[in-house]
């Protein structure tokens, strides 16, 4: 069941990624000039509060310094690099490996 689950948001994570890169690609062929969208932005115009609650929460529990590092790490990263390493990390937790006898071994 929990590799069903990581396997299902591991896709979920990769249509939002290729709809953040289709989104940025239409802005920026618009433009004339490469545009991406921040992580943090995405999040913000989708979820103002639940951003500014995140914030606070690694404030208050882990620190001021870990806030800065999740910003220069995290949120200022474009979205569609953050969905993809998302949906690989959970693909590769959902992953079922072959059985190494093969597929009619006993």
């Amino acid at each position: 069941m929990i590799r069903f689950l990581c396997r299902f948001f591991s896709f979920i994570a990769l249509v939002m990624a290729i709809g953040a890169a289709v989104m940025d690609s239409i802005e920026s062929v618009a433009s004339s000039t490469v545009i991406t969208t921040s992580f943090e932005s995405l999040w913000g115009d989708v979820d103002a509060s639940g951003l500014a609650l995140a914030k606070q929460w690694v404030a208050t529990h882990i620190g001021g310094w870990a806030l800065q590092s999740m910003q220069s790490a995290v949120l200022r990263q474009p979205a569609f690099a953050i969905f993809l390493g998302l949906a690989l990390v959970l693909w590769m937790a959902g992953y079922k490996r072959r059985s190494s006898a093969g597929r009619f071994a006993a």
